[in-house]
């Protein structure tokens, strides 16, 4: 087992690497498949998000699965299902069945995620190898995360769209060939029966609240149906933490929520992924519209917070063993109010230096508060429990991340919008206006076009009314991301324990009744 470690994390990371790269890689080719399916904006919008929805919604359920009929089949079974549907959306010729497609990775990607980390706890089962190994499997998902747009955009300028599926696929062969080939087998030796109340309430729960997230920009937050599906939400987690409270063999301990370890870094994730998700939302319209970089070489000016997050992922857990998880993982959260902070005072005029300087900042305590925080979620979880342990902590980030884009966009957009309705020229036609307050680069081409067609005074008006709604709308969401961030910061400070209530080796800390007891880790 010693010898077969290393290929055995070299299998987890790449499956893993897989399904967070494929969460942004496909942003990149949305002009594309405007222009080769005649997608409109919520086609687009659910070719995006179809494949978040279906991810977490199904994170307990396929973790409580993989505890119960072994986490090395069912991620086998995962990538298999990711790739073969990644295939499959190549050769899609409509927005619907690329939705399909779309749907099923992210059904893959579920039964992938939680496997990857609960193997993780139950093969590297000492502290301080478990954290290197948690620390490098939270470096490949922040890395793949930033390589998405990178990968993508090399791919659209060499192939066409389809490639971005097409390439996906290989990758998820490879990594199940080491996954069959290294990996052991591992399952919870006394699992319960399924509970499939707590299963269909928990799946209810998350697809209604996630849904609920994405659409609510587009009907606004405080409409009807808003509230309508965030009150459904809410009912439906009711009903299951009820259930689970009532159940005598639930889907999830909920003592677990009692562990301020657990729960403090849970949110400490959940802020994390709210950040990422949407600086990377403002900064991709940022580089294109204002830097005037393509796709392929906005993700290369992204490398700095993908190489940051990676190394301090890494370098995080060993000083959070070694010293103290709330130092390490509150100095990391404050280090991103910082870096939102400054970037709320871009312009087009910052220089990349600058904002280079700002990313190292950024992806530095990402990767400071992500993966320290992952090991002290995953230590408090009893072995035998770490699919759905795992799933609970995915769940955390992508919720963050659905989280982020909806709120720091509905921000964004929203003061945007509101500033070009106030101050566009008054004879610039309707339709040119409507259509200048679908993005800021639809108002610099009319700010453009205006220009080329002898009307440069209007030109310059549009372009810089609409320079100033996006700074705003920029500046605000920067803002709201590093309120989020200091609030996070707060709270890890007040709640996460320094170390671990024991030492934890061979044996770890669980919760009964609120009292920590030592249990002998499960094979």
């Amino acid at each position: 087992m010693t010898r077969s470690k290393p290929l055995i994390l070299t299998a987890l990371l790449l499956a893993s690497f897989a399904i967070n790269l494929d969460t942004t890689i496909v942003n990149v080719a949305l002009p594309s498949l405007v222009r080769e399916l005649n997608a409109s904006t919520t086609q687009l919008q659910w070719i995006v998000d179809a494949y978040s929805l279906v991810f977490a919604a199904l994170l307990l359920a396929a973790g409580s699965l993989s505890d119960r009929v072994g986490r090395k089949g069912v991620l086998l079974g995962g990538l298999a299902v990711f790739g073969l549907a990644s295939a499959a959306g190549g050769f899609t010729t409509s927005p619907e069945q690329l939705v399909v497609a779309r749907s099923v990775m992210g059904l893959g990607a579920a039964l992938i995620f939680p496997a990857t980390l609960s193997l993780i706890s139950n093969v590297f089962t000492e502290r301080a190898e478990r954290a290197r190994a948690i620390g490098l499997w939270g470096a490949s998902a922040g890395v793949a995360i930033a390589l998405g747009p990178i990968a993508g955009g090399w791919l659209l300028e060499h192939f066409s769209w389809t490639s971005i599926f097409f390439a996906m696929t290989p990758v998820a062969a490879l990594a199940a060939v080491l996954v069959a080939r290294y990996v052991p087998t591992s399952r919870d030796p006394s699992a319960p029966r399924a509970d499939r109340p707590g299963l269909v309430l928990s799946t209810a729960a998350m697809a209604t609240l996630i849904y609920t997230i994405i659409e609510a920009p587009n009907h606004g937050w405080s409409s009807a149906r808003s509230i309508a599906g965030f009150a459904l939400a809410a009912a439906l987690f009711t009903a299951f933490v009820t259930w689970e409270r009532r159940t005598p063999e639930p889907l999830i301990d909920l003592g677990l929520f009692r562990n301020l370890r657990f729960t403090a870094a849970s949110g400490s994730v959940t802020v994390v992924f709210f950040s990422l998700a949407g600086f990377i939302f403002l900064i991709t319209q940022y580089f294109q519209f204002f830097k005037g970089y393509s796709p392929l070489s906005t993700g290369i000016h992204l490398l700095p917070v993908a190489t940051s997050v990676g190394v301090m992922s890494v370098v995080g857990t060993k000083i959070a063993v070694r010293s103290s998880t709330k130092l390490v993982v509150t100095g990391g959260l404050l280090a991103l109010a910082g870096f939102f902070a400054w970037v709320s005072t871009s312009s087009s005029d910052t220089t990349y230096l600058e904002i280079a300087g700002q990313m190292i900042l950024g992806g530095s305590g990402m990767g400071l508060v992500s993966a320290p925080a992952t090991e002290a979620i995953m230590g408090v979880v009893p072995k035998a429990k770490a699919g759905v342990g795992s799933a609970v902590n995915d769940a955390t980030r992508l919720l963050g991340a659905t989280l982020g884009v909806a709120v720091i966009g509905s921000v964004y957009a929203s003061l945007y919008a509101n500033k070009l309705t106030s101050a566009l020229p008054a004879r610039l036609p309707s339709r040119l206006a409507d259509s200048a307050h679908d993005s800021v680069g639809a108002a610099l081409e009319i700010a453009h076009r205006a220009a080329a067609t002898g009307k440069p005074v209007l030109g310059a008006q549009v372009h810089a009314v609409a320079s100033g709604a996006f700074f705003d709308g920029f500046s605000a969401g920067c803002l709201v991301a590093a309120g989020v961030s200091a609030a996070g910061a707060v709270m890890a400070a007040l709640f996460l324990p320094a170390r671990p209530i024991q030492a934890e080796t061979e044996s770890e800390a669980i919760s009964l009744g609120g009292v920590e007891i030592a249990a002998p880790a499960a094979s």
